[in-house]
């Protein structure tokens, strides 16, 4: 099937295909196009045309567009996801999770679009503030760019396109060129909802192209979703535009000993395995009381060993490949580099057919192994005993990552010192880090990113704030 690019408000193809495949079998799922210099230029041109008009829209309309989209998602949920499951290896049930996630993005940030407001100021804190009155409201900021990954083709794509276009502004989106079908299917549905000529642009890119998104000063805001080293590395050369950034992690669990086991085991497996661990929240290390320790090892292992790894359309795949071969292959190397060091493996640790890894359990990791020291994003988890829960709680922070952390107690208290004291974005009480619901901020801290996503703390980066003063003496 061709895909067309979308450029402007206008569907498009180039001299250059792009063939998208499945990355389980190597089978062609789609074809689109990569867009060039010429493209690029054309859909940063609209964008700027766009913008008053853009800005000009009211909030009721642009709420109801985005709440179309967010219908029209759920009524495609079938096809979306099953080409989400063809591009990007997605278990076809976590394909249709997606999807519905998307959908509730986009609704959400149709209520946010309504919710945009200001304040009234009191100006008179001193003598020469008499008689006037300040008032404040957020404006657009402008043209944005935005720059998405593979591993959430749909809904980090949406958490880009639905705040960008709630609070008035044109965005000229990058997807990921190894799933970018998604978000092209996303685009014909907001094309179809009403977005205005030059609101949106959606462009497979190289990435020599792509820089001139980073280096454009005609956007005034870059939000880019991907690997620490890229995205610190495009701040440097952003210019004057804002920059959020949402990046990696290797996040941390801790498993106290009053916690409830049963509910924890679930949720390491849930946390750490799906989508093969390729999330940037995906559990990878847990550290475990040493009181329950073996019993959680016990119980995590053999969870572990029941997963099912294969073809993303079967229904009962819970684990599908990596995103390429070449994934397979360093997880393989991290994995034999640990256990040299002198982890062990406690199931797993293989690679399965071109692109595909075993999901895989490791103790006695050495902290400076890339499997616990950087973002493995894998199917791997690594077990680490703990005697007290302070020393826990220092462990989890020896990262230069700070994404969120899982924290399974009962006691109010350690509740109360994890939040006080993980050096992270967020803090999940009885859950692992890998929950997120797409109305909540979500971010992180040290080279995890840099400002918030979720609707409502997107709105904010994405516009500025606009003074009044009356002088009513006058």
């Amino acid at each position: 099937m061709d895909w067309p690019i979308f450029v402007g408000g206008l569907w498009r193809q180039t001299a250059t295909a792009l063939a998208v495949r499945n990355p389980y079998d190597g089978s062609q799922v789609g074809q689109t196009w990569l867009a060039g210099p010429d493209e690029l230029e054309a859909a940063t041109a609209a964008a700027v045309a766009a913008a008053p008009t853009m800005a000009a829209l009211p909030a009721y309309e642009r709420a109801a567009m985005l709440r179309r989209v967010s219908a029209a998602l759920m009524s495609n949920l079938d096809a979306l996801a099953r080409t989400l499951a063809g591009e990007a290896g997605k278990p076809i049930k976590d394909a249709r999770t997606e999807v519905e996630r998307a959908s509730l993005t986009f609704g959400v940030a149709a209520d946010e679009a309504q919710r945009i407001g200001g304040d009234v100021l009191p100006m008179d804190l001193a003598a020469h503030g008499r008689e006037r009155i300040g008032l404040t409201r957020r404006v657009p900021i402008g043209p944005i760019a935005g720059i998405a990954p593979f591993n959430f083709p749909l809904n980090l794509v949406a958490h880009k396109l639905a705040p960008a276009l709630a609070s008035g502004n044109p965005i000229v989106l990058k997807p990921a060129t190894r799933t970018p079908l998604s978000a092209l299917a996303l685009a014909r549905l907001l094309d179809e909802a009403g977005v205005p000529r030059g609101g949106l642009s959606v462009l497979p890119l190289d990435r020599a192209t792509g820089d001139r998104l980073v280096t454009d000063d005609r956007f005034k805001l870059l939000t880019f979703t991907g690997s620490a080293p890229v995205g610190w590395e495009l701040k440097t050369r952003a210019g004057r535009k804002r920059v959020v950034l949402e990046l990696g992690g290797n996040a941390g669990v801790i498993v106290h000993d009053d916690a409830d086991l049963d509910h924890a085991v679930a949720r390491l497996v849930a946390g750490g395995f799906a989508y093969a661990g390729q999330s940037c929240i995906s559990v990878q290390r847990i550290y475990v009381h040493e009181r329950v320790f073996d019993d959680v090892r016990s119980r995590l292992v053999s969870a572990v060993g029941r997963l099912k790894l294969g073809d993303p359309l079967d229904p009962l795949t819970d684990v599908g490949p990596m995103i390429d071969e070449g994934e397979a292959a360093r997880v393989a190397e991290w994995v034999d580099e640990a256990v040299a060091a002198g982890a062990r493996v406690l199931t797993g640790g293989k690679r399965v057919g071109p692109s595909s890894f075993e999901p895989t359990v490791l103790t006695d990791v050495p902290d400076h192994a890339k499997v616990c020291a950087e973002e493995v994003f894998a199917p791997v988890v690594a077990l680490f005993p703990y005697r007290d829960f302070n020393s826990a709680i220092d462990a989890l922070n020896r990262s230069r990552y700070g994404l969120q952390a899982g924290v399974f107690t009962a006691s109010l208290e350690n509740t109360l010192r994890a939040f006080d004291r993980l050096n992270v974005g967020g803090v999940l009480i009885n859950d692992v880090p890998s929950y997120r619901i797409d109305h909540m901020p979500y971010g992180g801290v040290k080279d995890s990113g840099l400002g918030r996503e979720g609707p409502r703390y997107a709105i904010e980066e994405m516009t500025e704030v606009r003074l009044l003063v009356i002088n009513r003496s006058r």
